[in-house]
C-alpha cells in the first residue's frame, strides 16, 4: 500500500500520485463473479439529463461482493488480492472448503493463503466475521451490519474502520468513522480488522483527463452562472453568490437535511463531528 509519485516530465505528471498496486496478485478477475455494469451518463429512461457532470468513463464489470458472509464455520482460503474499479478498497477472492469461490472486501494485512472463517463461536482474528456479541471490546472492525442478516452496510471504503466501544444489554456501542457513536444490535455481524488500501486518500489525479476516465465531466460552479441558471449566479463582477445553496434552492454548508423524526434517531448516542 504505497503511493507512487512521478517525475514532472509533463504538467499532468507533476502532481500525479497514484497507488503502487503492490498488494495486487491477479491481473484478471474471476469471470463467474462478474456482472455487466450499465452506465447512464446522467440520463433517465427518456434520455433527459437528470444528473449533471456525468458521462464517458472506462467500461467496467461489476464484481459480486459477499457482504453477508453467511457461509458459517467453513474455512476459506485467500486466493488473490485484486483491484476493483467500482470501489476504493481492494477485494480478495476466497475459496471455501467445498469449492465455492466468493469475493470479499480485503482487510489491511490480509495475505494470500491465509485462512478466514465466519460464524458464531470462532476466534476474533483478522478477516473473520462474527457477531458483535463475541468480539472483544475495543476491537477495530469493518463491514458492519445495521440489521441482522442485512449484510455489511457501514465502514466499507478504503482505510475505514469502527471501534467497538462497549456493550449494554442487547446493543453494542460503536464509534463510527464519521465520529458518530451509535447503538447496533449485538446479533449483527462485523469483520475484524480495518479495510485495506489506507493510502487511498493520498492519491492525486494530476490531470483532468484522469477524472474523465472515471466518468466525471467538467464541473462548473454556481457563482459563475447567470441568475436563471443557478440561485448563486449573477451580480456585478466576481460576486460571492450570497447564501450557499443548490441549483434547486436547497441551503447547503450547515443546513441539516436529516429527518428529525427518523426512526433510527434513538440509536444515535452522539452525532458525527462537524468539519
Amino acid at each position: 500500500m504505497a503511493i507512487r509519485k512521478f517525475k514532472p516530465t509533463t504538467p499532468g505528471q507533476r502532481n500525479k500520485a497514484i497507488s503502487a498496486f503492490d498488494e495486487i496478485t491477479a491481473k484478471r478477475p474471476y469471470k463467474p463473479l462478474l456482472e455487466p455494469l450499465k452506465s447512464t451518463g446522467g440520463r433517465n429512461n427518456t434520455g433527459q439529463m437528470t444528473v449533471r457532470y456525468r458521462g464517458g468513463g472506462h467500461k467496467r464489470m461489476y464484481r459480486i461482493i459477499d457482504f453477508l458472509r453467511d457461509k458459517d464455520n467453513v474455512n476459506a482460503t485467500v486466493l488473490t488480492i485484486e483491484y476493483d474499479p467500482n470501489r476504493s478498497a481492494r477485494i480478495a477472492l476466497v475459496e471455501y472448503e467445498d469449492g465455492v469461490k466468493k469475493y470479499i472486501i480485503a482487510p489491511a494485512g490480509l495475505k494470500v493463503g491465509q485462512i478466514i472463517v465466519s460464524g458464531s463461536g470462532i476466534s476474533p482474528d483478522l478477516g473473520n466475521c462474527l457477531p458483535l456479541a463475541e468480539i472483544p471490546v475495543g476491537t477495530l472492525i469493518h463491514n458492519i451490519e445495521l440489521r441482522p442478516g442485512q449484510g455489511a452496510a457501514m465502514a466499507r471504503s478504503a482505510g475505514t474502520f469502527a471501534q467497538l466501544a462497549a456493550r449494554e444489554g442487547n446493543y453494542a456501542i460503536l464509534r463510527l468513522p464519521s465520529g458518530e457513536t451509535r447503538m447496533v444490535l449485538t446479533s449483527c455481524r462485523a469483520v475484524v480488522g480495518t479495510v485495506g488500501n489506507g493510502d487511498h486518500n493520498l492519491e492525486s489525479h494530476g490531470k483532468a483527463g484522469r477524472r474523465r476516465w472515471l466518468g466525471r465531466r467538467p464541473h462548473n460552479r454556481g457563482v459563475v452562472m447567470n441568475p436563471h441558471d443557478h440561485p448563486m449566479g449573477g451580480g456585478e463582477g466576481r460576486a460571492s453568490g450570497g447564501h450557499p445553496r443548490s441549483r434547486k434552492g436547497m441551503p447547503a454548508k450547515g443546513y441539516k437535511t436529516r429527518n428529525p423524526k427518523a426512526s433510527s434517531n434513538k440509536f444515535i448516542i452522539e452525532r458525527r463531528k462537524k468539519k
